[in-house]
């Protein structure tokens, strides 16, 4: 009984998710660790800050964490297990630009015990029609050191357009702007860009694109737009997660973008059709194990 415990524990595979957390609502920690969890995944949740609610409706309550109290969460994870069973470290929304080093620290840590470990870096920063909406000196610090350090990174069109310094308004543009982004990521990785809210000027304004990139090849997906109005916050966080979560499984871009795409525009279309304000991420929770629509990626050639 013994063995055959520790040979399920040895199968499990865990992320370290170094996010934001709110008490109300999915964003952050709060969007990405239950479809993770939903996926099997086990998740070692690390809070960089805690908040009553998303910034999104303009008041909350709570505070960012400093870096020292995400240090000393990851040290006492530390104790209690090796961190060479960590299998991937996941970044989100940091609130304090000074808590960036301590992230990187997590995923220097995690390297050393497993050095198959990956980091994915959700470079959280703003957004078409809201703009910057973290600290000023955030997208600097995370230009310069985290999106350097990580395997993946899953920017929207407005972030990937701030950390390159391109207009990206065509797909050649958009792509000429991944290149430029995936020259700077961590070179010993698979080097992976995953771009989410594609809406370009040489393609259909009925709906939205996601777009993944590899040393293997570029794809698009293709899905309706849904009419949400306002845009829900968390979805960034959720598909994140999602890709992470399917290439930790499959290693396999083209599948991992499919159904991450999948999942989202299920809960998306849920959420439309229940008329909330927070995404539907529990009533969704069948979709992220298996979506029960799928779009598929078409191959796109990089220039």
């Amino acid at each position: 009984m013994l063995d055959a415990m520790t040979e399920v524990s040895r199968q499990q595979q865990n992320i370290l998710s170094i996010q934001s957390w709110v008490s109300f609502g999915h964003v952050g920690n709060a969007a990405a660790t239950f479809p993770l969890q939903r996926m099997g995944f086990n998740v070692w949740v690390v809070n960089t800050v805690q908040f009553s609610n998303h910034t999104g409706y303009g008041k909350w309550k709570g505070m960012v964490f400093p870096p020292e109290h995400v240090r000393e969460i990851i040290e006492g994870i530390s104790e209690r297990t090796s961190l060479a069973e960590c299998d991937a470290v996941l970044s989100g929304y940091m609130g304090d630009a000074n808590t960036v080093a301590a992230i990187l620290e997590a995923v220097r840590r995690v390297r050393e015990a497993n050095p198959k470990a990956l980091y994915c870096c959700d470079p959280v920063m703003g957004d078409v029609g809201r703009g910057v909406f973290v600290r000023p000196e955030i997208p600097d610090v995370m230009k310069a050191l985290a999106v350097k350090a990580a395997d993946i990174v899953t920017p929207n069109q407005f972030e990937l357009e701030l950390l390159t310094g391109h207009t990206a308004t065509t797909l050649q543009d958009i792509l000429a702007a991944v290149e430029l982004l995936r020259s700077q990521i961590h070179q010993d990785g698979p080097r992976i860009v995953m771009v989410t809210s594609v809406i370009r000027e040489d393609a259909s304004k009925d709906h939205i694109e996601t777009l993944a990139v590899s040393d293997e090849g570029a794809w698009l997906v293709q899905t309706p737009m849904i009419p949400l109005d306002p845009p829900r916050n968390g979805t960034g966080d959720a598909i994140a997660a999602l890709f992470l979560g399917n290439y930790l499984k499959t290693r396999d871009v083209k599948s991992s973008l499919e159904n991450a795409v999948s999942a989202l525009y299920a809960l998306l279309d849920l959420t439309h059709q229940r008329g909330t304000r927070e995404i539907q991420l529990i009533a969704a929770q069948e979709e992220y194990v298996q979506p029960s629509r799928k779009f598929e990626a078409t191959p796109v050639q990089k220039s």
